[in-house]
């Protein structure tokens, strides 16, 4: 398995599909998107040979990732393409929830194991506000329809906003209280266009794990594979509260996820400096040189990201690459 100069290893990819997106969040794109290389995404040839050499490295979780990855009109033959790699037993995708409610039988059926929403109010008027789509009823139809088909792993990502959802606690549990739904709340990374943004907005989720304890929530075990969200559970509720909190103590040590761009850029890490361009092993099928690539450059990966310190490496914003 691919393993870094601290010795944690390496089995999760982050694959982004496309930087377009349609929507217009207010702490990503509040002006839409500017994608300019649509032209130079990776191919569905391209993408099956990434896929085997990670596989080939002890990868077994993908995700797909964007921007958003159903603006790709060949999104189900990746998803079957990927699904099909010996090795790989775990397909993700996160997605706006656009074409959900259309789409979630067909991603199914190509072999999608696991749905990630995002989902940053539970207010209708409020996910306006923030996302410039008024289009939460059809989405959260769309979350029960991959519920009622049977999918066991459905989870909601909600981006931590001061102004729009610091004090909607209450009617997340709610949400959760009859739905087998992990619903992970994150807090806001600055990134190179947010700054401003961000300083208005960043809210620590440390008040939300406050309220979750004192109510009887109590810590999951971390699960194998698993991204980083520290996971509540309750007796009372079907569903889980999970918190991603990048800027807390320690939160890389167990990193055990890689990232590749669109167009084919290995990010060592979500705010790296400098990225390794992969793309001329991608031509042909040849999975070892692949390997040999991710391993020789793992020895550059950071201990940390320097979020902290207001150092946002390349990442202008999370449309880029996903999260």
């Amino acid at each position: 398995m691919l393993q870094d100069s601290f010795k944690r290893r390496f089995s999760y990819l982050r694959l982004s599909l496309t930087e377009s997106c349609n929507f217009r969040c207010n702490y990503c794109l509040p002006n839409g998107s500017a994608c300019d290389n649509k032209a130079a995404e990776l191919t569905l040839t391209e993408i099956k040979h990434l896929v085997k050499g990670f596989a080939l490295a002890g990868t077994s979780k993908i995700r797909l990732t964007g921007g958003e990855p159903s603006l790709r009109r060949d999104l189900c033959n990746i998803i079957e393409t990927v699904r099909g790699t010996p090795g790989i037993t775990q397909v993700a995708i996160t997605t706006n929830g656009y074409r959900l409610n259309k789409d979630i039988d067909r991603w199914l059926d190509a072999g999608l194991t696991a749905l990630n929403v995002s989902v940053d109010s539970l207010d209708a008027d409020t996910f306006h506000l923030v996302t410039g789509q008024d289009r939460l009823p059809d989405i959260l139809a769309g979350i029960d329809r991959a519920l009622a088909l049977g999918l066991a792993k459905v989870k909601i990502n909600t981006v931590l906003l001061r102004q729009y959802n610091g004090n909607s606690l209450s009617r997340f549990l709610d949400f959760v209280r009859d739905k087998p739904i992990s619903l992970r709340f994150i807090e806001l990374m600055q990134t190179g266009d947010n700054g401003q943004f961000f300083a208005a907005q960043h809210l620590s989720g440390r008040h939300i794990i406050n309220q979750l304890t004192a109510a009887g929530w109590q810590l999951l075990p971390r699960l194998y594979n698993a991204g980083p969200a520290l996971e509540y559970a309750h007796p009372d509720y079907l569903g889980t509260i999970g918190l991603i909190m990048p800027y807390s103590d320690h939160f890389c040590d167990d990193c055990n996820r890689l990232r590749v761009s669109s167009t084919g850029q290995l990010f060592l890490c979500l705010f790296a400096e400098q990225h390794q361009n992969l793309r001329h092993l991608l031509a042909q099928d040849q999975p070892d040189a692949l390997v040999d690539f991710l391993q020789a450059q793992l020895q550059f990966k950071p201990l940390s990201h320097q979020l902290a310190n207001a150092q946002t490496g390349q990442t202008r914003q999370l449309a880029m690459i996903g999260g």
